[in-house]
């Protein structure tokens, strides 16, 4: 028997002007409603900070749409979230990457990637997900070539699509059939 989802969706009639307002920006930032913030709106003040640090991270990065989703995957991995793992895997590869990559993920080894800039941001998504501060070495490749905003950038997408993927395994969010 399939778990019960434990989101609490809120009617429109019930919504508060505070968690209107959420959706609204969220809409008008991203294009949709998104899943995460159907658990973030009990909280106004966390779903509107969230909505700010999520767009920002998806629409307005240095990094490119294929690094940010392929951080999401790592990410998603690491928590074992799997409706963010699967509805990000797809667009990686929409973007062009191999199955292989995720495969090599799955399975507890590294990927072999077609950019030096990805393969730094999986090594030092590796060592910020690991105990201590890492290598020097990983550190170094990936300021030299993402540059300190870049290194910064990672490191939140790592935090915020965190709280995604626990969020949704948590509520139970049952992952999307494919097309």
């Amino acid at each position: 028997m399939a778990e019960t989802n434990r989101i609490k969706e809120i009617p429109d009639n019930e919504m508060t002007a505070a968690q209107k307002k959420v959706f609204a920006d969220l809409i008008a930032g991203r294009g949709k409603l998104l899943g995460p913030y159907k658990i973030w709106i009990h909280s106004p003040k966390f779903a509107a900070a969230m909505e700010t640090i999520g767009t920002f991270l998806n629409k307005a990065s240095s990094l490119a749409e294929r690094e940010v989703e392929l951080v999401i995957c790592i990410i998603a991995n690491h928590w074992r979230g799997e409706y963010v793992w699967a509805a990000h895997v797809k667009r990686c590869l929409e973007l062009g990457y191999k199955q292989a990559v995720f495969d090599a993920m799955r399975a507890g080894q590294t990927p072999t990637f077609e950019h030096e800039r990805e393969r730094a941001i999986f090594d030092l998504a590796t060592i910020a997900m690991a105990p201590g501060g890492g290598s020097d070495e990983v550190f170094d490749r990936a300021e030299k070539l993402l540059g300190r905003n870049g290194v910064a950038e990672v490191l939140g997408l790592l935090g915020y699509y965190s709280a995604v993927s626990m969020g949704m395994k948590l509520h139970r969010v049952p992952i999307p059939k494919p097309a």
